[in-house]
Parts: structure tokens; sequence; C-alpha cells
């Protein structure tokens, strides 16, 4: 500590007002003095790297980044940051949509992906507490001798603590829920360095009526009230089978009018994916699938032999119902291995339609019942503003996903793509739905928070913000 001190000495203050300075190297020698040479970093291009996520936000790369070991060392760097009002931002894999890492005041990036332990499985609880650095694919892999999994998949292999702080979801959500709903207690260390426990330390109940819901406040904060350093999560039994299916339609409608249907009979289907006629061509041709090129269904049931058998029945009965004439299911482990890669590959898939071009994505989440005509209205709406683009997304529970490409050289399309995803938030929340269902805020979409919450919700946000952060230094410029 006194080491700490004597580095602090020289230490000029940090501006982070319009003539903002670079932290001194004064201030680097402190970050060194607490993780270590090789965990800080100031080269251009590692800042750079951790400047920017796979949105199409420019980048805006932090002065410093620095790697904690942990939980203390993250505690400690914290307290240095608040004392000298340093802007703090998180970083896990940067696999997200919105903008969320990037560093528009400076400050120091806090890269956790070297904190990566499971701590504790407690397999008979259905219960693991993991740190930051652990991604959904290592956690699966970890737990695959004990007959549980982890069943949220964004797509990306993000890191665990990432998908609790973005409120994170995918393509098992429609039967497992969301980030939300499979976090139990997170410790997480405020701006000011203090270590928080959401649910008490140590504490990994199914469910509980005490106090207010903080694991909650955190899960999908985007970093702007907290690090989130460790997490402990519901896991799930694995089913004892598994079938995927695939289910071309002649029409947009009867694909998402047999989405509706069938979540509407009671079928407990785990994975309920729509594909549009352009995106199923663009994954056929970068993951080698060979599906006709037309609205089409990807789905997943999970349960007994006997059970399935049922379900399959009758979402079949509603496919054909529907127009469809081409249901077909594999329990192959291979081929369904290929078809949700193909799924979770959609976003590079519609780059590779027009290579060279920067990709913008976004999402909306509706009612099941505006499901059709939301989908139907923004299929024509990518036609009319001549833009290329794909739609997909986990309309199980009402979200989908407008993936556009474009010259980022040319101002009329950037303009357009910009004015669509906007026409698009707004359709969702003038049909009671939301303006994101799992990208976030980020930088993108705060004046469509802003519409969507009202001004009575924004004010109580930015009070909660002012006590747990009261000198903005979390994640700022991000959601509020």
């Amino acid at each position: 500590m006194a080491r700490l001190l004597r580095v602090l000495g020289g230490w000029r203050s940090y501006c982070s007002k319009r003539q903002q300075e670079r932290v001194s190297d004064d201030f680097v020698e402190t970050l060194k003095a607490v993780v270590g040479e090789p965990n800080v970093s100031i080269a251009a291009a590692v800042r750079e790297q951790h400047g920017h996520d796979e949105s199409m936000h420019r980048c805006s790369p932090p002065d410093a980044v620095v790697w904690p070991q942990n939980v203390e060392q993250v505690s400690q760097l914290a307290a240095l940051c608040y004392d000298h009002s340093i802007p703090i931002i998180p970083f896990g894999t940067g696999t997200g949509m919105e903008g969320g890492v990037n560093a528009i005041r400076g400050g120091i990036c806090f890269n956790l992906t070297r904190m990566d332990r499971v701590l504790e499985l407690n397999a008979d609880d259905f219960s693991v507490t993991v740190e930051p650095g652990v991604t959904h694919k290592a956690l699966n892999s970890y737990l695959r001798d004990s007959g549980l999994w982890f069943p949220v998949d964004p797509g990306a292999d993000a890191s665990l603590c990432g998908m609790a702080a973005t409120g994170a979801s995918g393509t098992n959500a429609v039967r497992y829920g969301t980030m939300l709903e499979n976090v139990i207690n997170l410790e997480v260390v405020l701006a000011n360095g203090k270590i928080l426990y959401t649910s008490g330390q140590g504490r990994r109940f199914r469910k509980s009526s005490a106090g207010y819901n903080l694991t909650g406040l955190f899960v999908g904060s985007e970093g702007t009230l907290g690090l989130i350093t460790t997490a402990t999560l519901r896991l799930h039994g694995i089913p004892e089978a598994t079938v995927a299916a695939v289910c071309p339609f002649p029409s947009i409608q009867a694909a998402v009018d047999s989405t509706v249907q069938i979540l509407q009979s009671g079928v407990q289907v785990a994975r309920i994916e729509f594909l549009d006629d352009v995106m199923m061509d663009a994954c056929n041709k970068y993951s080698g699938l060979t599906n006709a090129v037309a609205p089409t269904l990807f789905l997943e049931f999970h349960g007994s032999n006997q059970g399935l058998r049922e379900q399959l029945q009758r979402a079949e009965e509603i496919t054909q119902q529907n127009g469809s004439s081409h249901f077909t299911w594999s329990k192959e482990l291979e081929e369904r291995k290929q078809l949700w890669a193909a799924r979770h590959n959609a976003w590079y898939a519609t780059l590779a339609l027009r290579p060279g071009c920067k990709g913008y994505s976004t999402d909306v989440c509706v009612p099941i019942s505006r499901l059709p005509e939301i989908i139907v209205e923004t299929k024509e709406d990518l036609k009319a503003s001549g833009l290329t683009g794909t739609i997909v997304g986990h309309v199980g529970d009402g979200n989908f996903h407008c993936i556009l490409v474009f010259n980022t050289e040319d101002a009329d399309e950037h303009r357009r793509v910009m004015e669509f995803g906007k026409r698009l938030g707004r359709k969702a929340l003038a049909m009671n739905g939301t303006c994101t269902g799992e990208h976030g805020i980020g930088l993108g979409k705060r004046q469509l928070l802003k519409e969507e919450i009202g001004p009575e919700a924004m004010e109580t946000m930015r009070q909660i913000k002012a006590v747990l952060d009261p000198k903005n230094l979390m994640n700022p410029g991000k959601v509020l």
C-alpha cells in the first residue's frame, strides 16, 4: 500500500470534459502495482481491440486495459479509479451488438477473461458458481459428465457474467428462459470498490421473497451499475432425448402462424427459430446446407422418447395445416449440430452476402399475437428501403433480428439503415413490445428506451444509477 501511495503522489487529475487527457504514466504504474506489469497494457492495438464490439458503432478505445486475476484486485482497481474519477468499462468477450464496451469517455477497460474458474458445482441443488471469464461453452464442457447443462445460448461463445450483464437469452429461451430467470446470485464490485452479494454471500436458493430483487437489478444493467465478478447460475437436467426438425413454408405468414399455433397448442418445444428466405439462402451457402430457399422454421424438442413422438406429431400437423409439406426431423447428434451451427453463424452468413461491407444487427420483441404482423411488415419495409438484409429470430418468445449489410462509404445507404432500425424499434413499441429483446440498449437505443418506458421510469433509473454510481464512472454514456 505504501508503494501505491508513493506512485499516486505524482498523478495528475483525469479530465473527462472536452479536452480529455490520457491517464498519466504514474497512474499506469499504479495499475501495474496492483495486477502486475504483464496484466496492464496501453498499446494502441490492444486499446483499439477493446474499444469496440461486433456492432457498427465507431471504435472508442480506453486509455488502458487491465486484466485482474481475482475479485480483490477488481475491488482495489475500482477504488483507485473511483478516487480519481476515471471511467471503468467492463469487457468480456466483446461479442455485443450495441457498442456496450466502447470507451466513449476514455478510462480503464477491465478485461475479466483471466478470471476463468468454475468455483463451485452443487449438482444436487442444480446450481454452479462461475467467474466472469467462463464462457457458456466452457461451462457445458465442464458439466459434461454431471447430467446437467446450462441452456442459455446467445450464439456467440459469450462469457457468462457478460451474459448476465446484458440480459442475454438465445435459441433455448422459449423453454428454459433468459439469463434473468437463470441467475440466482451475483457478486458485484461497485464503482467505489465495495463488494456486494445480491442475494447474500454464498446463498443459492431456488426462490426468495426477501426484500428487493437486487439480482434482477444487475441482470441487464450492461455494466453501468457495477462489475459482475461471480455468478451463481441455475442448471437443468439433460433431456433423455432430443430431436431437431426443419420445416419450410410457402410464406412468412404461414411460418409465423405455425409458431404461434405450436405454442398455443401446448407443445413443449425447446427451440423454434425463424429464418426468412434470404437468411435460408445465406445459411445454405455459408454452412453447406441444402434446405429449400423459403421461409423456414428450425425446431428442437426435448423430453422422453414417448413424449417426443407426441410432440413431433402435433407440430407436424400444425405445419401441414399452414401449407408446409416437408417436415423433416432427426435425432442424430451430428445432423443437429450442423443445423444449429448454421443458425448460430447467421451473422457471418449474412455478412458473406456482400463481402467487404459492414453489418448492422438490431432486434425487437413483441407479444406473440403480434408476431406475424410485424415480421410481414418488416419484410416489406426491408424491400421498400432497397437494403440487403435477413430476418432471423427466436420467434418462440416473440423476439427476432434484422441483420443488414451495407457500404459504410455510402452515406445514403447508411442513412437508410439507421432509419430502418428506428422504424422497426418504434413499430415494436406501437405493438406493445420492446425495442430490444436481448441485444440491450448500449449506445444505439437510448432514445428508444426513453420512448418505451416513459419519463417517470427513466428518472427512477437515473436515481438508482446516482446512488450506486454517483460519479457516473461505470460504463458512462450507455443505457441512460
